[in-house]
């Protein structure tokens, strides 16, 4: 299995050399892009936005407005079409959160890197111990499980953290999952694995299903120190995101992309996983 650890990297290498050394006309050449993008599958991370779906604490609901409609008197504007207007919190839904979201100084969106947003993706499952404990954390022995099938977590990685959690949306109440007494128990991240992850590992991003970083019971204090911890590094990071039990745990990439507003502190993103196709397949 330590073999294919590197699968990724020798598929995007081995195609950048190949078109380097051929001679081939551009149509066959662009049959050949066809080919391999044709025989990937894609899987999409990214939550529906809707004005029901969970919403963090403080900012008020999204509205979506009807300003033209192809239906006669619906919209507030005159003709035919279709536009709305969006008004939302920069983080609803599936979204990205760039450092400065926390950390004043730090990168916005439109500083974080195009070779940012395009990363070999490691799944770090725990969605089993998160069935049997809401609360639980990720462990260093998570960490260690993976790292002895694949091998050390690659630097400039993306590494998302499947919990099945996502499998409670958009239900508000599961995916919070208060107790009598308004506290929440959904599961996180752990300093020491953050740590490690970033400071020894040196990976770009991490990614998670559930609204926050840190375990409910933390995030309900309200000070949240892994996120704020993590975003310090001045890395990035996606919530709110879905069917990570459709990726494996290492071979595939994940694309992130947003829009890039002006010193943006965070924004909905859409977030999908590429798995090209093996020679065994």
């Amino acid at each position: 299995m330590k073999n294919f650890r590197n699968t990724a990297y020798v598929i995007i290498a081995a195609i950048a050399g190949y078109m380097l050394a051929i001679k081939n006309t551009n149509e066959q050449q662009s049959d050949i892009f066809a080919n391999i993008l044709t025989n990937a599958t894609y899987i999409e991370l990214t939550q529906i936005l809707d004005t029901n779906i969970p919403n963090g604490p403080g900012p008020e609901a999204a509205k979506i407005e009807t300003l033209l409609s192809h239906i006669p008197g619906e919209g507030i504007m005159s003709g035919t079409g279709s536009i709305h207007r969006y008004s939302f919190p920069g983080q609803w839904g599936t979204h990205v959160d760039p450092p400065i979201h926390f950390i004043k100084g730090l990168r916005t969106l439109e500083e974080i890197e195009l070779n940012e947003m395009i990363l070999p993706i490691v799944v770090i499952d725990i969605h089993e111990k998160v069935a049997a404990n809401p609360d639980y954390q990720v462990s260093m022995e998570d960490i260690k499980a993976w790292e002895k099938v694949y091998g050390p977590i690659p630097a400039k990685t993306f590494v998302a953290l499947r919990t099945d959690w996502s499998k409670r949306w958009p239900d508000t109440d599961r995916i919070r999952n208060w107790d009598e007494n308004g506290i929440s128990h959904s599961p996180g991240w752990s300093m020491e694995v953050l740590s490690y992850l970033a400071e020894q590992r040196n990976i770009t991003a991490i990614g998670h299903e559930t609204m926050d970083t840190d375990m409910g019971k933390l995030a309900a204090v309200g000070d949240y120190p892994l996120e704020t911890y993590f975003l310090s590094q001045n890395k990035y990071q996606i919530e709110n995101m879905q069917s990570l039990d459709r990726v494996p745990q290492w071979g595939a990439f994940i694309v992130a992309t947003w829009p890039l507003p002006k010193a943006g502190d965070g924004f909905p993103a859409r977030v999908f996983a590429i798995i090209p196709q093996t020679k065994n397949e």
